[in-house]
């Protein structure tokens, strides 16, 4: 049985995350675990504070206090690499007593990761021009050109034919296949 490559969250001291991220990557080299534990990520992001004076000072703030990313895959031994590392505390949605953690839904990581800049968002815009075939809905099977994109909202305009005339008709990009 091959295991999934996931994402899970470990508890940790508040305000030892970073630490916790250092010492889980020195252990991943010295015990020979990096084809299991891949990626340990503290969610962080730039924000900016204006003082009293008026005078502004960049902070850094973590997005999830107490809270440290590790990207593997769950075996005996990794879990017990990253639960017997110093200062965690525990796995988020593992009950103790032995139980294996829950992981990460890909949705949920996928928006913390573009949050943070790990990531970068999908563009579309190549497919202005192209042929496209429709796969789910109403008008699942139809193929169009595709005249607009809307990165931001994951959406783009197909001009399909509807009853002999050409209709600019808006779609969610993963119910669409280039041709």
């Amino acid at each position: 049985m091959t295991q999934k490559v996931r994402w899970y969250i470990i508890q940790t001291y508040s305000g030892y995350e970073n630490a916790v991220k250092l010492d889980l990557e020195r252990r991943v080299d010295s015990m020979g675990m990096s084809d299991y534990i891949f990626r340990v990520i503290v969610p962080e992001e730039t924000i900016i504070e204006t003082k009293a004076d008026g005078k502004q000072k960049e902070k850094i703030k973590q997005i999830f206090p107490g809270y440290v990313f590790v990207e593997m895959i769950v075996t005996d031994e990794s879990w017990f690499v990253v639960r017997n590392t110093p200062r965690v505390t525990g796995f988020l949605g593992s009950s103790g007593g032995g139980t294996k953690p829950v992981p990460l839904a890909p949705d949920e990581i996928n928006q913390i990761l573009l949050k943070i800049g790990v990531m970068q968002k999908p563009t579309y815009d190549h497919l202005v021009g192209k042929h496209v075939e429709i796969l789910n809905g109403a008008f699942t099977g139809l193929k169009g050109e595709v005249t607009a994109v809307d990165n931001d909202q994951g959406k783009i305009t197909v001009n399909i034919d509807v009853f002999g005339r050409s209709t600019p008709t808006e779609f969610d990009t993963i119910d669409i296949r280039e041709l």
